[in-house]
């Protein structure tokens, strides 16, 4: 398959815009620079020519720009494809983010919020190649984070804001405290 290698500049570049998006839909593979757009859209020509599933693959260590990356291929394909409903598709998948990066990102070395899981996100299509709906298949949490962390390292952000919630009358029966009354266990 084809095989896109990008590096994250950590910070916002122009070259993710509505316009970038306009400009690679409909093109083929090769005959623009490359992109994440140039791989969502062959996946998405793929899709509708041959009329079977395709498959992105985002790969990459600690703080590559995958959770982004896999973003701006679900903002393609929200843009290309439109949505069959009048509710926004793309708003409610990336909706979910916060929620799934509070139970699965952490504090680590190279990044203070970086994914410590991974997913499998499944963006259905109707026949004429609109977004009808998507659903999370896979969450792989790395459950070694919720006992150990490294030097420098938090637990998951979900952790913090549950001790910082402690107080509160509906957290009374989970036994909480402040979370530096927690032992870390360091190597």
């Amino acid at each position: 398959g084809i095989v896109l290698v990008a590096i994250n500049p950590y910070e916002q570049l122009p070259i993710y815009e509505q316009d970038v998006i306009y400009a690679y839909s409909g093109q083929n593979m090769g005959d623009m620079d490359p992109h994440i757009f140039a791989v969502a859209e062959e996946a998405y020509k793929q899709m509708a020519r041959d009329e079977k599933n395709q498959s992105i693959i985002v790969s990459g260590e600690s703080g590559a720009g995958k959770t982004v990356s896999a973003k701006y291929a679900m903002r393609f394909f929200a843009t290309v494809g439109g949505s069959a409903s009048e509710t926004n598709i793309e708003a409610k998948v990336l909706a979910s983010s916060p929620i799934m990066e509070a139970i699965g990102n952490a504090k680590t070395t190279r990044n203070d919020n970086s994914s410590r899981f991974g997913k499998y996100i499944q963006i259905g299509f109707d026949k004429r190649y609109h977004i009808i709906g998507a659903n999370m298949r896979t969450y792989l949490l790395e459950k070694s984070r919720v006992v150990f962390q490294a030097e420098d390292e938090r637990n998951y952000h979900i952790f913090y804001q549950l001790c910082a919630s402690a107080s509160l009358p509906e957290f009374k029966d989970l036994g909480l405290s402040k979370c530096f009354h927690f032992p870390v266990h360091r190597r």
